[in-house]
C-alpha cells in the first residue's frame, strides 16, 4: 500500500467529517466502552451461574459505592480531554502535553489515596446498605480486592478519552479489548473451573484493570507516534478546577446512578423480594452494555468539537451536532428493537436455573429498555456540553438525568403500578431528560455557533 493511501486513511481532529467518516472515527471508542462494561457483565455471569444468588446479590449490593470511585477517573478524562484538544486546537501542543501530564499525575496521587481511605471504611459501608453474616464477608472480599486496584482502575477510564485525544482510538481499543480478554479468560478459569468465587471474580477484574490502566501509562511514558507524551507537570490548579468543572457531569452521572441503584434495591426488596434485587442486577448489567454505545460515541466526539470549538470552526462544529443527533436518533431506534428481541436469550443465560427469577427480569427489562430509545440523545447532549467547556450546563443535565428525575420516578410511579412503576421510572426520567436537554440547546446554539 502506498504512502498516499496510507495518509488517506488517517483520520485527524482537524478534518471535515462526512457521517461515515464520523463513524470510523467513534467506532474504536464504542467498542472500547462495550469491553470496559464487560467486566461486571462477565463477573455477574460468573458469579450468578456459579456461585449463587446470594453472592451475586452481595456482589451486586457493594458495586455501586465501588463504581463512584471509578467516576473520578472518568471526570478527569472526559473534562480533561476537553481542555488539551481545545489546547491542541490553539496551537499549543507543548502546553497540551503538560496538562495531560499534570492530569496523568492527579489521578495516580488520588487513586492510591481512595485505596488507603476505602480499606478502612469499606465494612461499615456494606454493613449500611444491608449486608450481614456470609454476604457482608462477600462484599467485603470482593471489595478489597477492586480496591487495591483503584488507581489502574481510573487510569483505566482517563486513558479511555486521551487516546481519542491523541488520535490513537485503535490503540485504546486494542487495549481495552486485551483488557477485556483477561477479564474474561480469568473469570472462566478463577471462578469456573477454579470455583475460587467471588474473590476470583475480583482478582479477575482487577488484574484487567492493570492491563487496561497500567499499559497505556507505559505507552505515553515513552516515545511514540501519538499527539500527546508524558512530561514534566508542575502543579496547576486552573487546569484542576476547570478539569474537574468541566467533567462534573460525568463524575455525577457515576454518583447519581449508584446512588439510585441503591434506592433501586429498596423499592424492590420492599416490593418484590430478593428476586427483584437480583432481577435489577441483570437489567442493570445489560443497560451497562447498551448505554456504552452511547457512551462510546461521545467519548470518541467530543475531542473533535473541542478541536473545532477551540480552533472557532463555527461551520465544522453545527456539521458535527446535526450529523451527531441524526446518528444517535437511528441509533435509538436499533437499540430499542434489539433489546426487545434479545430479552429472552439474554435474561436466560444469566437466571434461566430459576423459572419465575427469570420470567421476572425478561419482562421487567422489556420494560426498561424502552428507554435506549432516548438515552443516546441524553448522553451526548450532556457530553456535548463538556466537550464545550461548559461543565456547568453538562452537570446540569446528568444531574437531573441520573439522580432527580430516577428518585421521583422510581419513588412515585411503583405507587399506582406496583413493580412495573420500578421498571419504567428510567423511561419517564428518559423522558423528562430529553426535554430539559432540547431547550437547553436551542437556548445556547448561538451562542457557542452549532444552531
Amino acid at each position: 500500500m502506498s504512502n498516499t493511501v496510507k495518509k488517506r486513511e488517517e483520520i485527524r481532529l482537524s478534518d471535515h467529517f462526512t457521517a461515515k467518516r464520523l463513524i470510523r472515527f467513534v467506532m474504536p471508542s464504542i467498542i472500547m466502552m462495550i469491553f470496559t462494561s464487560i467486566y461486571s457483565v462477565v463477573d455477574g455471569l460468573f458469579v450468578s451461574n456459579y456461585v449463587g444468588k446470594t453472592a451475586f446479590a452481595a456482589l451486586n449490593l457493594i458495586y455501586p459505592p465501588l463504581a463512584m470511585l471509578g467516576g473520578l477517573g472518568f471526570m478527569i478524562g472526559t473534562g480533561g480531554s476537553a481542555i488539551v484538544a481545545m489546547t491542541l486546537g490553539e496551537g499549543k501542543k507543548d502546553k497540551a502535553n503538560e496538562y495531560f501530564s499534570f492530569l496523568i499525575y492527579v489521578t495516580i496521587a488520588v487513586g492510591l489515596t481512595l485505596t488507603v481511605v476505602g480499606f478502612g471504611v469499606l465494612r461499615p459501608i456494606a454493613m449500611l446498605l444491608g449486608a450481614q453474616g456470609r454476604m457482608l464477608e462477600n462484599c467485603l472480599v470482593y471489595g478489597w480486592i477492586i480496591l487495591a486496584f483503584q488507581t489502574a482502575f481510573m487510569l483505566q477510564f482517563v486513558f479511555q478519552s486521551f487516546f481519542v485525544t491523541a488520535e490513537k482510538p485503535k490503540l485504546g481499543l486494542a487495549v481495552t479489548v486485551a483488557a477485556g480478554l483477561t477479564n474474561v479468560v480469568l473469570d472462566y478459569l478463577l471462578v469456573g473451573v477454579f470455583r475460587f468465587g467471588l474473590l476470583g471474580a475480583a482478582v479477575a477484574t482487577g488484574m484487567s484493570q492493570v492491563v487496561g490502566g497500567v499499559l497505556p501509562l507505559v505507552y505515553f511514558a515513552g516515545k511514540n507516534g501519538s499527539l500527546l507524551k508524558l512530561t514534566k507537570a508542575k502543579w496547576n490548579k486552573w487546569v484542576l478546577v476547570k478539569t474537574c468543572t468541566n467533567g462534573s457531569s460525568e463524575l455525577m452521572s457515576n454518583i447519581s446512578a449508584s446512588v439510585v441503584n441503591i434506592l433501586y434495591n429498596y423499592q424492590l426488596m420492599l416490593r418484590a423480594g430478593e428476586n427483584g434485587v437480583a432481577a435489577y442486577g441483570v437489567m442493570m448489567y445489560m443497560s451497562f452494555v447498551f448505554s456504552a454505545v452511547y457512551l462510546g460515541y461521545a467519548v470518541g466526539c467530543a475531542p473533535i468539537i473541542s478541536f473545532h470549538y477551540g480552533a472557532a470552526n463555527r461551520d465544522e462544529l453545527k456539521n458535527l451536532f446535526r450529523k451527531s443527533i441524526g446518528l444517535n436518533g437511528a441509533a435509538g431506534l436499533f437499540m430499542i428493537a434489539a433489546a426487545q428481541l434479545a430479552a429472552d436469550p439474554l435474561m436466560r443465560i444469566f437466571v434461566g436455573y430459576d423459572g419465575d427469577l427469570f420470567a421476572m427480569t425478561r419482562d421487567g427489562f422489556r420494560l426498561y429498555a424502552m428507554a435506549f430509545l432516548i438515552t443516546g440523545l441524553n448522553i451526548f447532549g450532556s457530553a456535548f456540553f463538556t466537550a464545550l467547556g461548559n461543565g456547568g450546563v453538562s452537570a446540569l443535565i446528568s444531574f437531573l438525568r441520573t439522580l432527580v428525575f430516577q428518585v421521583l420516578s422510581v419513588l412515585i410511579l411503583p405507587v399506582y403500578l406496583g413493580v412495573s412503576g420500578i421498571w419504567l421510572a428510567v423511561v419517564v426520567a428518559e423522558v423528562l431528560s430529553l426535554a430539559v436537554t432540547a431547550g437547553l440547546l436551542m437556548v445556547n446554539r448561538k451562542k457557542y455557533g452549532f444552531g
